[in-house]
């Protein structure tokens, strides 16, 4: 009986073994939100013009144009994915350009001091856009990267990357609505608890530091990016944070613009550096 008593001990603690590794293995399976695999992006390499892509946005999600900036120059391209051909407008003069976002009937450009310029969308064919708003003071101080359009509403979302007023425990994003004359006016606010993307990463990665937006309309959730975290982070619509995704490096170079079509595939854009292109990757929605 003893013996007996012995072989069933041993056996379930083979079993348990096995099946801890078994849920172990499970657990470790995190790194794709769901309907994506991070790991296998279609890449298109980007013209030389574009090394510093940063911000991209679709109109109205279709992915037949793909429209993005450059961190130094005050210009907008265009390009059909997977063409060498790009196209530019000029905007502004050289400056620190962080995102774009196309909401209807204009195009919005966000500098990383917080000023917006906006122009209607039928001038981007136009080698000098006339006509710009320039928008200054109607964010408060700080650094900023990312913006989204809501073209149902007509709002624009827009996070700091580092305001004085966060002090490392939350973001700060800004609702805007923009009017039909391309100005815009503040709509309310929101903050995302840094402290919950902190825990939910797993080890310290110094503080969030929000680099792209973007609303995954499928799902109703926000994906945000941080290229300085190698991170992407899911929130839900009220921007209670879901889940943390780390980015591998030898994928995301620096992640600094995302976007979603009408199909919801995901697209993320990397800028490059001295010897890797910039480029656009994009990761196809599995049902």
């Amino acid at each position: 009986m003893r013996k007996i008593t012995s072989l069933l001990i041993v056996m379930l603690a083979v079993a348990g073994v096995f099946l801890g590794i078994s849920c172990k293995n499970k657990s470790e399976v995190v790194d794709n939100p769901k309907g994506y695999d991070l790991s296998k992006p279609i890449k298109y390499n980007m013209h030389i013009n574009l090394t510093e892509i940063s911000g991209i946005a679709f109109r109205h999600g279709k992915n037949d144009s793909l429209y993005a900036e450059e961190d130094e120059d005050g210009k907008v391209y265009y390009l059909k994915l997977g063409d060498k051909k790009v196209s530019e407008s000029r905007f502004a003069k050289s400056g620190d350009y962080e995102d774009i976002a196309i909401c209807n009937n204009y195009v919005i450009m966000l500098k990383s001091d917080g000023t917006l310029f906006t122009f209607p969308f039928n001038q981007l064919r136009n080698k000098d856009i006339p006509g710009v708003n320039k928008i200054k003071d109607v964010l408060p101080g700080g650094e900023y990267e990312s913006m989204y359009a809501d073209e149902k509403t007509n709002r624009l979302y827009v996070l700091c990357k580092q305001c004085n007023d966060d002090k490392k425990k939350h973001v700060s994003g800004y609702i805007l609505q923009l009017q039909t004359d391309g100005s815009v006016k503040q709509a309310g606010g929101f903050s995302i608890d840094a402290k919950v993307i902190e825990q939910l990463a797993g080890k310290k990665k110094g503080p969030f530091r929000p680099s792209a937006l973007a609303k995954n309309t499928n799902t109703n959730e926000w994906y945000i990016l941080s290229s300085v975290n190698k991170l992407l982070v899911v929130t839900d619509a009220n921007w209670i944070v879901k889940s943390v995704y780390p980015l591998k490096a030898s994928v995301f170079l620096q992640p600094e613009g995302i976007a979603f079509d009408s199909q919801y595939n995901l697209y993320i854009s990397n800028e490059g550096d001295l010897v890797s292109p910039g480029n656009v990757l994009r990761f196809n929605y599995i049902k």
